[in-house]
């Protein structure tokens, strides 16, 4: 097959990827399906339901509208938009959320302004944040008397130098 181009794909696709069908039974009032902004993207937004201020330092579970049953053997994340965090301080308490594929409950997100100074006002429909639905796998806890010795050790937390932060 000598000069033959190797087939092509869109941007985004791979051959390994099947679509997780995660289940929608309704949308409470004021939510909206959760909906991809480009094909290809992981995340998809999370709208809000109700308009709401949130002033400097405040945290607030705000309700999506939306329940899930993710399949089991996936797990739902819930994480900030980059650009509501970059632009005005926006994002989540305990990011990632995690969502067990055994609730059922309407997602809701912990919200925090991180801003100092300005409080972040949300409409209704604003998009807040992005659910990623992902496989994992189970982890086997064993106990043992020690740990295999690595090159790392226990270092962490800065311990190969590559942040150089300096405290104000």
């Amino acid at each position: 097959m000598a000069g033959q181009h190797p087939r092509r794909r869109r941007a985004g696709s791979s051959p390994h990827r099947e679509a997780a069908a995660v289940i929608v039974p309704t949308v409470l009032d004021g939510g909206s399906l959760p909906s991809y902004a480009r094909p290809g993207d992981a995340g998809a937004d999370l709208t809000i339901t109700e308009a709401c201020v949130l002033a400097p330092g405040e945290r607030r579970l705000v309700g999506t509208g939306v329940r899930v049953a993710i399949p089991a053997g996936h797990v739902g994340l819930i994480t900030p938009r980059s650009g509501l965090a970059a632009r005005s301080g926006l994002s989540i308490v305990n990011s990632p959320g995690v969502i067990d594929s055994g609730y059922r409950g309407e997602l809701k997100v912990a919200l925090i302004n991180l801003d100092r100074d300005e409080p972040i006002a949300l409409a209704a429909g604003d998009r807040i944040a992005q659910l990623l639905i992902l496989p994992f796998v189970t982890a086997v806890f064993e106990s043992v008397d020690s740990l295999d010795e690595t090159v790392r050790g226990s270092g962490g937390y800065g311990s190969t130098g590559g942040v150089s932060a300096t405290r104000l």
